[in-house]
């Protein structure tokens, strides 16, 4: 069961080198699951028993299935994101080399490490706004061939290089994308070609750079995953399959996928938006509830903020903390920080694990050593909006942030079974000192 789940996530991995066709293929999973598609541009009529679910910017998406019986409803959810560290290709991005190469011009998105992008055959992938009669469409592209390389400098020319030596991406980061027959302009002939449309119609973009290594399992006994954008695509993937898999008929389950995590989530279609409060206030009101509804619904509401989480490094375990270390296949992850940059609490963390025992599911709590600090994820970010009940989790990897991440074969279906036990529960308060959970 480990394999065939880890296998349906790395077939959804291949297939989603960027945000948008990350959320493009969880809308495709959606739709053939009898979900109906929402626009916030139209008027939602909703009915109890029924999916929806609701894009933001091709590049966040939130699917809610709403139970039956809602006398005394609240909402359960579940938080990921959908971006990865990466580069962005500019505006204007053709630069000419001494008439022999052609380069593209680009700036790093988020915090990736930058030398495992080297010397490995990339592609690119994102969106293109094409103009279409007067209407602005967004296409969807992805080069699936070998197209780019960003070649390292030969260690005769550069000696440093094994020892600390410091990148400059305007410098050392640029993909060579052809030789001396490439002239500037043959980029976006290419991005036309592929569309099948004219170049005079590409209007706007928002492209990608993306690793076209394929994922793997692997290991003395296939133990281990390895893939790009496992951070955080296996959390909404996992998600994902939760919301497919449970539901109750007293709650409202509910999957945010954000987009924009990696730098800072201050868009209209990230954490820190009003994307999620849209969504519940637009939902209470199409069921025919009011504000006062809303609100004591919020209050008895819980969310996994689900982000992964960084494993014990083999060659390098002093960057752990001595007992909150976590391991590859040994469980879910708890999250938690005395400066509340994860928004476990005692409360929060009691809720999940009883969620992970009835799931018969291990459970691992990951703390930073108090000489470090960690980042942030999207669960007090969002909790800025909506404030509820919340615990941040993730799976065990490695190398975060590299163009190639590693993790361990069995978590997928941890996180899923978790999720799920979620889903398949009702959570109520009683007051301001008693919790109470049924199914």
């Amino acid at each position: 069961m480990y394999r065939e789940v880890s296998e349906k996530l790395l077939q959804f991995l291949q297939k989603s080198p960027t945000a948008f066709h990350a959320v493009d293929n969880i809308r495709n999973r959606l739709l053939e699951n009898d979900y109906v598609e929402l626009n916030e541009g139209s008027s939602w009529q909703l009915e109890k028993g029924k999916k929806y679910f609701v894009t933001r910017n091709n590049s966040s998406i939130i699917a809610f299935n709403i139970g039956n019986q809602l006398d005394n409803y609240s909402y359960n959810i579940i938080a990921a994101h959908s971006d990865s560290p990466t580069y962005k290709i500019k505006e204007n991005c053709d630069i000419q080399v001494n008439n022999q190469y052609l380069k593209l011009n680009t700036e790093g998105y988020g915090g990736m490490i930058d030398n495992t992008w080297f010397d490995r055959p990339l592609s690119v992938a994102g969106r293109v706004l094409v103009k279409q009669g007067d209407q602005f469409v967004t296409r969807l592209i992805n080069i699936d061939r070998d197209l780019l390389m960003i070649p390292n400098v030969a260690i005769h020319m550069n000696r440093s290089v094994n020892d600390g030596y410091k990148y400059n991406r305007q410098v050392d980061l640029l993909p060579l994308f052809g030789g001396k027959d490439s002239k500037p302009g043959d980029f976006k002939a290419l991005i036309a070609k592929e569309l099948n449309v004219e170049e005079e119609a590409i209007l706007g973009s928002d492209l990608f750079l993306y690793n076209r290594q394929p994922a793997s399992i692997w290991g003395a006994n296939n133990e281990f995953i390895s893939a790009g954008h496992l951070d955080d695509l296996q959390c909404s993937f996992s998600a994902m399959e939760a919301l497919l898999a449970g539901g109750n008929d007293r709650s409202i389950n509910v999957m945010a996928i954000f987009d924009n995590e990696e730098v800072g989530s201050l868009t209209k279609q990230g954490a820190d938006s009003t994307f999620l409060a849209d969504t519940l206030s637009r939902l209470n009101a199409a069921l025919g509830f009011n504000d006062e509804d809303l609100h004591r619904a919020i209050a008895s509401s819980f969310m996994l903020s689900a982000d992964n989480a960084h494993a014990v490094h083999p060659n390098h375990p002093e960057h752990t903390d001595v007992n909150n270390c976590v391991y590859m296949n040994e469980g879910v992850v708890i999250k938690s920080h005395a400066g509340q940059k994860y928004c476990s609490d005692g409360v929060s963390i009691a809720i999940f694990k009883d969620f992970a025992k009835k799931a018969n599911v291990p459970v691992q709590f990951f703390a930073n050593r108090s000489d470090k600090n960690g980042g942030s994820t999207l669960g007090n970010i969002s909790q800025s909006h909506i404030s509820l009940n919340s615990v941040d989790i993730g799976l065990p990897q490695l190398a975060m942030h590299s163009s190639y991440e590693t993790a361990g074969i069995k978590d997928t279906y941890y996180m899923i079974q978790v999720m799920t036990e979620l889903y398949n529960s009702h959570i109520e308060e009683i007051d301001s000192h008693n919790i109470k959970i049924t199914k």
